[in-house]
């Protein structure tokens, strides 16, 4: 029992002097920060701002160059052969017949509505599955989240080399805005903010943000332009129209001929159209490689030009509204401090 009461006692007095050890929580000293300090402070961050956009770029260019790729493979691999196929030509055959007869003398009907029906079987057979890997609403959202990121490592840097408490930077970047689309006040959002909201997706502007970037690029994309299937559409739809006839003409050869023979003349008739399918082969696929890849590079261009609905809309945007404010708030020419930031 006295060897218990010892080492009972030996605890306390450990704790004891662990407490008094530690030093009392206190809150952090202000520290008097001159005029010329912030000065050069904001010109820093508007460096940082620069800089992280460059890197930003370079992510979202690389990333939508993979989605080209991607893009160009799927086309290659699964929709050429199967636009190309003897049996989806004999299904086109069917649909351009029923569009023909529903279209109510509309002119072009048929191959508009082919071309609608192809942009559905590519969406299914490209896009989506590509979606999977990446898409340019991944790598909006990334880029977006990257510059974000790459401010918030050089915050506490920037803070260091001026000895100033990252509590009084911070209370700076809350005064510097990022976003800005207002009213109402949510849609608006501090630097601050911006770089202290894990995951930026939680974030009411940021999702405002991205879902102004959708409404002003369109709805649909790059699946929705319909340049990209018309002429393969209009192609296809003329060709077919033009069996119709005889392939009318022979089937009423077939049944005025008996059983035996009329079967013979159908399967002759299906041999023929298979052999003008293959005949027309390879312009067909060479058509659907022109008119995709032209079409698609002008839309992927605009994906990562366009500073308002493409990739880097995001990006730029929070960019635009940091920087923009510090130049305003900036008396001194531009260029000083540029090495600032490494």
């Amino acid at each position: 029992m006295n060897l218990r009461a010892l080492f009972v006692a030996a605890l306390f007095l450990l704790a004891g002097c662990a407490t008094s050890a530690r030093a009392p929580v206190t809150a952090p000293q202000a520290v008097v920060v001159s005029s010329a300090t912030w000065q050069q402070i904001d010109r820093e961050i508007l460096n940082a701002s620069q800089q992280a956009t460059g890197q930003v770029k370079l992510f979202a260019r690389g990333s939508m160059e993979h989605w080209r790729t991607r893009v160009y493979q799927q086309t290659e691999e699964n929709f050429i052969p199967w636009f190309s196929s003897y049996w989806t030509q004999e299904w086109l055959s069917m649909k351009v017949s029923w569009y023909t007869i529903s279209a109510g003398g509309e002119q072009d009907a048929s191959a508009k509505r082919l071309a609608t029906y192809l942009l559905e079987q590519y969406q299914e057979r490209v896009l989506a599955p590509v979606a999977v890997e990446v898409d340019p609403d991944a790598i909006l959202a990334q880029a977006t989240a990257f510059y974000a990121q790459l401010m918030a490592q050089q915050m506490p840097l920037i803070a260091q080399r001026h000895g100033v408490p990252i509590a009084q930077l911070n209370g700076r970047l809350q005064k510097i805005p990022a976003i800005a689309l207002g009213p109402p006040q949510a849609r608006d959002a501090s630097l601050f903010k911006v770089i202290s909201t894990e995951p930026l997706n939680t974030l009411p502007a940021y999702a405002a943000l991205i879902d102004k970037i959708h409404t002003d690029g369109g709805a649909k994309g790059i699946s929705s332009t319909d340049a990209a299937m018309a002429p393969v559409a209009k192609r296809a739809s003329q060709r077919i129209e033009a069996e119709m006839a005889p392939r009318g003409a022979a089937s009423a050869v077939a049944a005025a001929a008996g059983k035996l023979a009329g079967a013979m003349i159908s399967v002759g008739v299906a041999g023929i159209r298979a052999i003008i399918q293959a005949n027309d082969r390879p312009d067909s696929e060479a058509l659907i490689r022109s008119s995709l890849g032209n079409t698609f590079d002008k839309a992927w261009m605009k994906l990562v030009q366009n500073p308002t609905t493409g990739v880097m809309a995001g990006a730029l945007h929070m960019a635009g509204q940091v920087e923009g404010n510090l130049r305003a708030s900036d008396q001194t020419p531009v260029g000083i401090g540029m090495n600032a930031v490494q």
